[in-house]
């Protein structure tokens, strides 16, 4: 008898659902045994799945075409960039057997499988996502089940069709990836997300918010709004080139693109003037309404401009032709909150400006702009003043702070920085998050501890309690 028909579980979608979690718990039972290297096979399948250059390409032309989002270049570089630096990460850590053993405190740590994982992957990435979630899901053994977003389903299920082909030719059976049966609507995706294991839910709030709800452990990510300072000291050509690169790839479609500058007041216009050598186009001030009337309907963000490219944006505001070398379009903005769309996330090549007095203003707006929309995701800056980059990560509630880089690039984890590559950030109590890092293969595994007495550890009281006592009293 099946699992769906032994629930009773008469609801013909329900059914199919729960029979593929059955397949999913059926494949990693094969995996039963098996050793790091023969785990890390499997991991390396996904990811050649994805990264053979006829694959990259292909998908990222799909996704271009189903989703209408970013540009067939920069997906390429999405789709093998982040999935090298995924599989770096991967193959350097243990997730079968015994992943630490500490002699001086008896402790022995043994790696678990969590179970089969309902991945939920945005438009944004229909490729890249997916890819990476499988790769992290199948490092811990588990198996997993992709829930695609409706626009970006073609791309996706080529990409998982593409996995399993390469999961079967390193003989491992394939239904350690699956892909939500269609229709994939709303319903669907909510009861994968009951009859799973663990979910890692990336993409709207409404997804992440079901996902805590859904009575299933899950680990949701916060929405992205990152504000970054230019300071005095910075290098400004520096700062503009990185800006530019990072605002500009993938048409601005990743959650860690910059959508605020926040320049201080004492090189307010040399900074202006740098970002326009390097591509950017300052929108003259009377068109600021225009800017705002256009790119949000209803109080939504235009479908009809998000993630495209400038020159389209820049007939839909009617700012004429614009000048050779313009790549995105910088807007400046006073206000922060509902009555400033420009402070929020923009999903588009539309860069807000601030004019801070000073680093302590710059701050302040800083965290005025995250307490609207970003809170726990990240910002950055750009500086010489190492000093001040302490005092963000300090003072504000982000789980990332960015210094003197292209933020697209080191928010989701670089080959120069420490942070694990990864498309999904978690951002913390302080977005409603269950994680404070990036989504990385410790997240898909439990662990068995092995206890064994090594001697007593217990201190006199006069040491916990004698300071205490001495300064108040008994």
């Amino acid at each position: 008898m099946s699992a769906a028909a032994a629930a009773g579980i008469d609801d013909p979608q329900r059914a199919a659902i729960a029979a593929q979690i059955e397949r999913g718990r059926t494949a990693m039972a094969m995996l039963t045994g098996a050793s790091q290297q023969r785990v890390d096979e499997a991991v390396t399948a996904l990811a050649w799945a994805i990264y053979k250059p006829e694959h990259a390409k292909e998908l990222a032309e799909m996704g271009v075409a189903n989703t209408g989002l970013g540009n067939v270049a920069d997906k390429i570089t999405k789709n093998t960039r982040k999935t090298f630096g995924t599989l770096r990460d991967l193959l350097r850590a243990r997730t079968v057997g015994v992943i630490d053993d500490d002699p001086a405190s008896g402790l022995v740590k043994y790696a678990k499988p969590v179970g089969v994982v309902a991945a939920i992957c945005p438009s944004t990435n229909p490729a890249a996502t997916p890819a990476n979630k499988a790769m992290m899901a199948l490092k811990g053994a588990n198996a997993v089940i992709i829930a695609p977003s409706p626009a970006g389903f073609a791309t996706t299920a080529r990409y998982v069709e593409l996995a399993r082909a390469e999961l079967e030719k390193a003989g491992f059976e394939p239904d350690l990836v699956q892909l939500l049966e269609p229709p994939v609507n709303k319903q669907a995706t909510q009861t994968l997300m009951e009859l799973s294991d663990l979910i890692v839910c990336t993409g709207s709030q409404d997804n992440v918010r079901r996902a805590y709800s859904s009575g299933t452990p899950a680990i949701g990510v916060g929405a992205g709004n990152v504000p970054v300072i230019v300071d005095e000291t910075a290098d400004l050509d520096d700062a503009a080139q990185k800006i530019c690169l990072s605002k500009c790839f993938d048409n601005a479609t990743s959650c860690s693109s910059e959508n605020s500058l926040i320049l201080v007041d004492a090189v307010y216009d040399d900074a202006i003037a740098a970002l326009e050598r390097a591509g950017g186009y300052l929108v003259p001030a009377d068109k600021h309404d225009t800017v705002v009337d256009t790119l949000w309907r209803g109080g939504k963000l235009n479908r009809h401009l998000i993630a495209k490219d400038v020159g389209i944006l820049g007939e839909a505001f009617g700012l004429g032709l614009l000048p050779e070398g313009t790549k995105y379009l910088l807007v400046e903005e006073t206000g922060i909150g509902p009555a400033a769309p420009l402070s929020g996330e923009k999903l588009s090549l539309v860069l807000t400006v601030y004019r801070a007095a000073d680093f302590a203003h710059a701050k302040t707006l800083v965290r005025d702009i995250l307490n609207f929309q970003g809170i726990g995701h990240s910002c950055g800056i750009h500086t010489k003043r190492p000093e001040r980059t302490r005092e963000l990560a300090e003072e504000l509630d982000v789980v990332r702070v960015l210094v003197n880089q292209a933020h697209t690039f080191g928010n989701g984890g670089s080959f120069e920085n420490a942070l694990p590559f990864t498309l999904s950030m978690g951002c913390g109590t302080w977005a409603g998050n269950s994680i404070s890092e990036n989504l990385n293969y410790r997240h898909f595994i439990n662990v068995t501890h092995l206890v064994t007495t090594v001697g007593e550890d217990r201190p006199a009281e006069k040491d916990l309690f004698g300071p205490f006592l001495e300064k108040y009293g008994r």
